[in-house]
């Protein structure tokens, strides 16, 4: 042992002012009885319900915008901005589904036989092209302009991913986009449901 005076005023705390405990007695503080169910279809019935609760739970956090419950993919400054950004916005892209289905329904209905050919003449040489560039020029545009913001607004957050993010969120129909929209086209938030 260093048999050197400590100093009185020596900013460092000689031990912890206590004894320390015994093993069986910090162990026995540990302990607490177990309420194990009595079988085994108990045990899945309690671990079921106690996951359906935390997937309810998990889901009002995600629709409340709760950023603790989103998964990895939308988390972080630079994908709220980039989701708040196409959220704002009225893209051509977003009508992507619906002209698709459109599309789908025009060529399925029994027209009679001359018209079927104008309407099939039409969709896939005029419809489905005019569609296809649309959404090609709008989520190239929509990944370069969000990509050069956020460069600009977050300029220590990764880049990685967050072009194509923003592209894929404004081909999405607006009501199925999740995490659901916090801004209104025009970029006024959202009102927080009751």
């Amino acid at each position: 042992m260093d048999d050197t005076p400590v100093p009185e005023d020596d900013p460092k705390p000689q031990g912890k002012g206590r004894p320390t405990p015994k093993r069986r007695d910090a162990e026995g503080r540990r302990r607490q009885p177990v309420s194990a169910p009595k079988d085994r279809k108990e045990a899945y019935r309690q671990a079921r319900s106690k996951q359906t609760a935390d997937r309810e739970r998990a889901r009002q956090g995600m629709l409340a915008g709760d950023e603790r419950y989103f998964p990895a993919r939308d988390k972080g400054p630079a994908r709220k901005f980039a989701r708040d950004w196409v959220d704002s916005r009225r893209l051509p892209s977003q009508y992507f589904l619906p002209f698709s289905l459109l599309i789908l329904a025009l060529t399925w209905i029994p027209w009679p036989m001359a018209v079927r050919a104008q309407v099939l003449s039409w969709t896939i040489t005029l419809g489905w092209p005019i569609m296809m560039i649309g959404v090609l020029f709008t989520s190239v545009f929509v990944a370069w302009k969000v990509k050069k913001l956020v460069a600009e607004k977050y300029p220590k957050e990764s880049l990685k991913g967050v072009g194509f993010y923003a592209a894929m969120r404004a081909l999405q129909i607006r009501k199925l986009r999740f995490p659901p929209p916090a801004v209104k086209p025009g970029g006024k938030p959202v009102p927080v449901k009751k």
